[in-house]
């Protein structure tokens, strides 16, 4: 069972910018794949960046261009970068992370992410 710290949400305006981080912990050897997601109100939850342990990402192409995703793997720390960010960005972001290719991973508890002006 995984673990997680999220930090780095908060209010910013259109334009701005935010570092999102994820740190996993519960005894890891390895993680597989680490990344966000994203859920606005109602609305479903959605992809919005994804990394291998080989560093593959995989983005929303709503983010595009404008977040970038890094990680740590010595720290189990996953980050997103959120740039030019829009009022459709507001959302409550979480962390997932999955040990293999095969389980359906672990969430974390969300961060809020909001855009206005």
């Amino acid at each position: 069972q995984l673990q997680f710290v999220e930090s780095g949400g908060g209010l910013v305006q259109p334009g701005g910018s935010l570092r999102l981080s994820c740190a996993a912990s519960g005894g890891i050897f390895r993680i597989h794949t680490m990344g966000w997601y994203r859920q606005a109100p109602g609305k479903q939850r959605e992809l919005v960046a994804t990394m291998t342990i080989w560093s593959s990402t995989n983005y929303a192409d709503s983010v595009k261009g404008r977040f970038t995703i890094s990680r740590d793997n010595a720290k189990n720390t996953v980050y997103l970068q959120m740039d030019s960010l829009k009022p459709e960005d507001t959302a409550l972001y979480y962390c997932h992370a999955k040990l293999s290719i095969y389980d359906d991973g672990y969430w974390g508890q969300g961060t809020q992410v909001t855009v206005s002006s």
